[in-house]
């Protein structure tokens, strides 16, 4: 049997960690790793366009599947093009693997053509960053780049030169005691003492919900039936916590909408849950509030804390609900579903007004549409920008279904890089991009990757010729709108031209039959819908302190009108309130 070289542990240490693919473009300073991914049947190389794709696409696979993946970059411009996406993977608390190939291990500091200092330059996206410089760090450091991406839950990044890569392996063999999951953390009996108090000597409780909710549904409606809070929710939060929820008063921030915002300021006793929230500017100064994070750096850095608890949200509730006193009174949630109820009704009149006549089509319209032919286990990738608001308002959780995005990055063009990694992880189960003409045009190269992979994801394009957030804050900053203009082609038909299927939709009336076209396509579609520009309005709250910077701007990019299927599960929540 053959030697192995330092590239071949290395596939082979991926692949017993679970990597099942490695996403990137092929360069000489990669040949080494590539060949042993070609000779290594449990490792698949995908080819993308552009290596930034490479990274949105693993961390994408990362959130879906909650395990370790991976991408690569050859030496110099390769590897710098992945930090965008690193960043995001990493923001996002994916556990993302990057292989940064070196130039010469004899040429580093020299000057050399395409030299950069990849173990330096990605220190600030991720956990983890270092150079193999000599094949006695393996398989020592690969391992500890895999406990840290896994462990600590973000980006490691290994630097390894093409010649180290090719040299004989050390005869050391790989360890396979791997981290593959991280651990539960229980709070201190002292925190959960404290907490307990604070409940209970509070009239008005109420709760708000992130991504750390994860996992922990069941919990937090049992928690907020007990103590009768209202819950509200952080972007990041909206799949896990909105469904089923008979508490539900909405999302506060930029995109907020419904109650959260009156819920959050009207408590007497705040608590977020495994939310790092970060518009400050929309949590309350003068209510008493306690955080649960998992995160120790967390707790307490976005708003003022009287309670710090340490500890995942799942099991801290588990502990807490037992001891908490019932609340008997739902005067304070009563209140917050009416109100709740009640801002849904206002708007959606709009949305509903002669909206299947309106040209060019409302984009609310295309995501509520959307939201109703979509499957009920669909992923929905979500660019930055506009669709992050149709997104927030439209598309329905159930539990079932993911909805991902560049929501703490704030980066443009994911959508598509991030369902591509999506549908590597099931081609079976429906992954739809919502992207923006702007984000899409951005990375459009790597929509040939879904045709040479022949990946069924289905791109619904809004496609409104402007870069409508940008527009938006230069409105509000009192600015002409200026660079914000694009001329796109028919998209439909470059994607025809791409050998894929495409359709383009002027007409309320031909949008639910494209969809169900593009739906019923086995491979890969695209849906390129002309979408009107100026369907903007404004958040449920601004305050003075908002009138200023980023904040407003994007506050006033709420739409005109509609929250899709909310109405009707306010109304629904709304039954079991008492009349007055």
């Amino acid at each position: 049997m053959a030697k192995q070289n330092v590239a071949d542990q290395f596939v082979d240490i991926l692949v017993r960690a679970g990597v099942k693919r490695l996403y990137g473009v092929v360069g000489d300073s990669l040949n080494p790793i590539v060949d042993a991914v070609r000779r290594n049947p449990a490792l698949d190389w995908v080819h993308v366009r552009h290596e930034e794709t490479a990274a949105f696409a693993a961390g994408a696979e990362a959130q879906i599947t909650g395990k370790l993946t991976a991408c690569a970059g050859s030496c110099g411009p390769g590897n710098l093009h992945l930090i965008n996406g690193l960043y995001d993977a990493h923001r996002s608390m994916a556990p993302v693997l990057a292989l940064a190939s070196h130039i010469p291990s004899s040429e580093i500091g020299l000057g050399y053509f395409q030299e950069t200092h990849p173990d330096q330059l990605f220190r600030e996206c991720s956990h983890y960053s270092e150079l193999i410089s000599n094949p006695l760090q393996m398989p020592r450091l690969l391992q500890t780049a895999i406990q840290n991406a896994v462990g600590r839950s973000g980006v490691s990044v290994v630097s390894l030169p093409g010649d180290i890569a090719d040299q004989p392996a050390p005869d050391r063999p790989a360890q396979t005691a791997l981290v593959t999951s991280r651990p539960t953390v229980r709070p201190g009996d002292e925190e959960i003492d404290r907490l307990v108090d604070m409940i209970d000597r509070a009239e008005k409780v109420t709760l708000f919900c992130g991504s750390g909710t994860a996992g922990a549904h069941a919990e937090v409606m049992e928690f907020a039936g007990k103590i009768n809070a209202p819950v509200g929710h952080a972007l990041r939060g909206k799949e896990w916590i909105q469904y089923d929820n008979p508490y539900d008063v909405g999302m506060s921030g930029l995109l907020g909408y419904g109650a959260a915002y009156e819920a959050t300021h009207e408590c007497d006793l705040l608590i977020l849950l495994g939310t790092d929230f970060p518009y400050n500017a929309f949590l309350p100064d003068d209510v008493t509030i306690a955080q649960i994070d998992v995160r120790p750096e967390n707790l307490g850095r976005r708003s003022k804390l009287d309670l710090a608890v340490w500890g995942d949200v799942r099991e801290t509730l588990r502990c807490l609900v037992p001891r908490v006193k019932p609340k008997e009174s739902r005067r304070f949630l009563d209140k917050m579903l009416r109100k709740h109820a009640d801002a849904l009704e206002g708007v959606v009149k709009a949305y509903t007004r002669k909206v299947e006549k309106h040209i060019p089509i409302h984009p609310e319209y295309v995501a509520a549409v959307l939201d109703e032919l979509a499957e009920d286990d669909a992923v929905f990738t979500v660019d930055t920008g506009m669709c992050n608001v149709w997104a927030a308002r439209y598309i329905s959780p159930n539990g079932r279904r993911r909805i991902i995005g560049s929501f703490s990055h704030g980066s443009m063009a994911n959508a598509l890089p991030m369902a591509i990694g999506a549908q590597f992880t099931d081609r079976r189960r429906q992954v739809v991009s919502m992207s923006g003409d702007g984000g899409f045009s951005m990375l459009m190269g790597d929509f040939l990757t879904l045709v040479q992979y022949d990946l069924p994801v289905k791109v619904v394009l809004f496609n409104n010729s402007s870069l409508s957030m940008v527009e938006l804050e230069m409105m509000v900053a009192g600015l002409p709108s200026y660079g914000t203009a694009v001329k796109n082609p028919d998209f439909a038909a470059v994607a025809r031209a791409c050998g894929a299927y495409g359709i383009r939709v002027e007409k309320p009336k031909q949008l639910a039959g494209a969809l169900k076209d593009a739906f019923r396509h086995q491979g890969p579609a695209l849906v390129d819908v002309v979408t009107d520009p100026h369907a903007l309005s404004i958040p449920p709250k601004i305050s003075a302190e908002m009138v200023t910077g980023f904040a407003l701007s994007a506050s006033k990019m709420v739409l005109d009108g509609g929250v899709g299927r909310m109405v009707q599960l306010a109304r629904s929540n709304l039954r079991n309130v008492p009349r007055p």
